[in-house]
């Protein structure tokens, strides 16, 4: 027998001296009341009640019982307006990971316009382009950019970015456009992370092999080269955009634009959803 079974019948008929008032008020048949407490006293090897045709009434072991309980349901009672406090009102700490630049620009001063809309949460963030495992390092939320390959994780789309093909008009004016995707051979490509570029037309994507005198991880670093005319770039919309509207960059090979990537907010399969966690995501999808 659970230790708290008969307890919630218990405390329903000391506090209304009623078996039957017992169980209205719980929403069973007496004749359940009953035998749950008689289960209780069976196991406490205790009576708990005088029982009378007219009158039920606390024995003196009874009313010690009663005292404790009733202490121990309102503690429970407690425990759930605090969890429901909890969904009104987000607290507690939220960690999350999202890649180096992205988050800086743009995830962390939407995390911070959060913290200041509820005071009572405290977020643990790492910026790192490296993809962490969620799971082993207790992560409740992770920022991944384009696309996904961690099938295990629910994924919810946050935001879309463009990637441009683009180089400055010093550049253009030294060396011309390429017109086509095959003429990016013969062009000074600046290459990040990956060697390779994205393109789609009406019926086919591309995965070109791109190759030039200088290859950063930092996309900052090569907008800032591309900008000094030293080559082509492939940058997502975040990077060039106030440059292309300035003229400062021409986006080129326009035709051949590859489809907008997804930003994504990644969480555990497994894990519930807490509402500060939710609730964090739907302000992320607003200010991104």
């Amino acid at each position: 027998m659970s230790p708290w079974e008969g307890v919630m019948e218990f405390v329903a008929v000391a506090k209304t001296a009623s078996f039957t008032a017992a169980s209205k008020r719980l929403g069973i048949s007496t004749a359940q009341v009953s035998r749950q407490v008689s289960q209780l006293e069976n196991r406490l090897q205790t009576k708990l009640f005088y029982r009378t045709t007219r009158k039920v009434s606390l024995t003196e072991e009874g009313a010690i019982y009663f005292r404790h309980c009733e202490q121990v349901l309102d503690g429970l009672a407690e425990a759930e307006r605090a969890i429901s406090s909890l969904q009104q009102e987000p607290r507690g700490l939220i960690r999350i990971t999202a890649p180096v630049t992205y988050g800086e620009r743009f995830v962390m001063p939407a995390i911070i316009d959060f913290m200041q809309q509820y005071p009572q949460v405290e977020v643990v963030c790492e910026l790192t382009n490296r993809q962490l495992d969620l799971v082993a390092g207790g992560y409740d939320l992770a920022i991944r950019l384009g696309h996904l390959v961690d099938s295990s994780m629910m994924a919810k789309r946050l935001a879309s970015r463009t990637q441009y093909v683009c180089a400055a008009p010093s550049y253009i004016a030294e060396f011309g456009l390429p017109t086509s995707l095959a003429q990016l051979a013969d062009h000074n490509c600046l290459v990040g992370t990956h060697s390779h570029w994205s393109f789609t037309d009406k019926t086919q994507t591309y995965s070109i092999k791109v190759a030039g005198n200088l290859r950063c991880n930092s996309g900052f670093s090569l907008f800032d080269a591309a900008l000094k005319g030293i080559g082509l770039v492939q940058l997502p919309d975040y990077y060039v955009s106030q440059a292309l509207k300035q003229g400062k960059l021409v986006s080129i090979l326009d035709e051949f634009q590859p489809e907008q990537e997804g930003i994504w907010a990644l969480y555990p399969q497994n894990r519930h959803l807490s509402t500060k966690v939710r609730l964090l995501m739907e302000h992320l999808t607003e200010a991104l």
